[in-house]
Formats: structure tokens, sequence, C-alpha cells
């Protein structure tokens, strides 16, 4: 018993004459007899009443049509949902990627992903820095936008992307521009920091500006998210050292001091991943 028989019962069931429905479905009457037989056979139930002139379902063909009327329809729809999956066209995709791109790559990504394919579902994610990979490894997210390139042999990762860091202060606060920051001007200067991750090399990059400017290691508060950074600067907590994209997330009560530090953006994802929408969505990275 395959679907083709299974349409051409209803096919029959809907027209009740063999000449008429050999016609419509575009095979011979004798074929399609064969078909009918073949599919009785292995149900081991009579499916139509027929004579020379006439062709009437049986019970069992009336309740074999209602039951499966409705059935091969939605199989047809997930058929075609099946196919559009493996065309590209459908699915769904998690993407993680850190708080400082959400207002200016990720937009657009999405965007440009979303007319290529607009019956793609996406998913978007925020993850601590530490369990990224491990997520990426067990198929719980598929891309991850990262400041840091993995290491590991079953993660491919590309640069997608590099900008520079800036010092984030308040409005108010008497830092405006690079000549008003010294190691002097640093003194009673708290840090809010994202990660304390020594693996990691934005971390090491941190570190490598305050050696720079000879900045005193008084962190008071690591936070992974830059927003919430942010809204602590803004009630005069600190100030920090944040990638110069967050300028693009309307913070109107702090201000941004770009310094000639850069930071990499990276796009990973699972080394000889079969899924094909991955595929299609890596070939216009």
């Amino acid at each position: 018993m395959n679907i083709q028989q299974l349409k051409y019962f209803l096919e029959l069931a809907k027209e009740l004459h063999f000449w008429n429905t050999a016609a419509k479905i575009n095979i011979t009457q004798s074929a399609l007899s064969r078909q009918i037989q073949s599919l009785e056979n292995q149900l081991g139930v009579q499916l139509f009443y027929r004579d020379k002139r006439n062709v009437k379902l049986t019970p069992a063909g009336k309740f074999l049509q209602e039951k499966l009327g409705n059935e091969l329809v939605q199989l047809h729809a997930y058929q075609q949902i099946a196919q559009q999956i493996h065309l590209g066209e459908r699915g769904t995709i998690r993407i993680a990627y850190p708080d400082s791109i959400s207002s200016s790559i990720i937009p657009d990504f999405i965007k440009r992903v979303s007319e290529v394919f607009p019956k793609l579902k996406l998913e978007l994610v925020q993850l601590p820095y530490k369990i990224q990979e491990e997520y990426l490894k067990n198929f719980k997210i598929d891309l991850v936008f990262g400041r840091d390139a993995s290491k590991s042999v079953t993660i491919d990762a590309k640069k997608i992307h590099y900008e520079n860091l800036s010092f984030v202060v308040p409005e108010n606060h008497h830092f405006k521009t690079l000549t008003d920051i010294s190691e002097s001007t640093f003194e009673g200067q708290k840090f809010i920091l994202t990660t304390e991750d020594h693996s990691s090399s934005y971390n090491k990059l941190i570190q490598e500006v305050l050696q720079s400017y000879k900045i005193p290691q008084d962190t008071y508060i690591h936070c992974e998210f830059g927003s919430t950074i942010i809204s602590l600067i803004k009630k005069g907590l600190g100030i920090s050292i944040l990638p110069h994209s967050y300028q693009l997330h309307e913070n109107k009560a702090v201000r941004f001091i770009p310094i000639p530090f850069v930071t990499d953006l990276y796009i990973h994802w699972r080394k000889d991943d079969p899924n094909p929408i991955l595929k299609k969505i890596l070939e216009f990275i």
C-alpha cells in the first residue's frame, strides 16, 4: 500500500466511474483497476461494489474515504514542508548573539535572511559566553555571533566584522575626549566590565586597554550584557569599556569615547552540519 494508491482510491470514490477517474488522473482504466484491486488485497477488504454499469462504495470503502480525506491533505502539506526544509526554504534556525550587535549587525542580518527565506522561523537568544559553544555542539543553537573565534575542531568560525572599543561614561562625566584620560584622572573611577573569563580573547583585549591606560584594577561589578552595564552607568555606578556599536542603542544619557583598540566579530557554526537551510544562509554571509 502506498500514498499513490490511496489517492487513486479517493479519486475513484469521488467519481464512482473507472473511465472518468482514469482520464482525470492520466492513467489507463486497466491500470487504475489493478491499483484498486491491489489496495483491496493488501487491506483485506472490498472497497467498491462494481458491475458493468455501476460503481459504489462498500461500507468499508465509505469508512476509508471519510478517514483518508483529511489525512491525505495533511500528509500532502507535511510533504511540501519537508521538501521546503530540504531545499532550505523552511524550518527553524536558532541564533545566539552578543548584546552589542542587537542594533547593528543583527537587524540587517535578520532582514536579509527573512527576505531570502520568508518561510524560515528564526529564534534569537542571548547566552552567557561560557555556554555558547556547548549549546552549539549540542544542537541547542545553530549559529553564534561572538567576539572570540572558537578553537574547537568541531566548530567552524569566520570573521565578519570589527569595530573600535569605547570608554562609556555618564553624559555629565568629566571625560569628554581621549585627551581628558590619563592615569591620574582615573583615580577614584569604578569600572563595570563584561567578563572575567581569562580564556576569552575579548577579555584579554580589555586587559590590554586597562594596562595601556594604566587603569587601576578597581572593577567591582561584572555583567555579560552591555545594555545592563549602560543602565548602571546611567545611574552613576561606574564607567566601562564596550564595543562602540552600543552607541546605536539610543543611549542619550551616556557618552562614548572611541579608543584605538579593535574588537573582532565572528560567526560560528557546526562543522559539516547537514542542515540545508544553514548551508544556504552561510553562502551569503
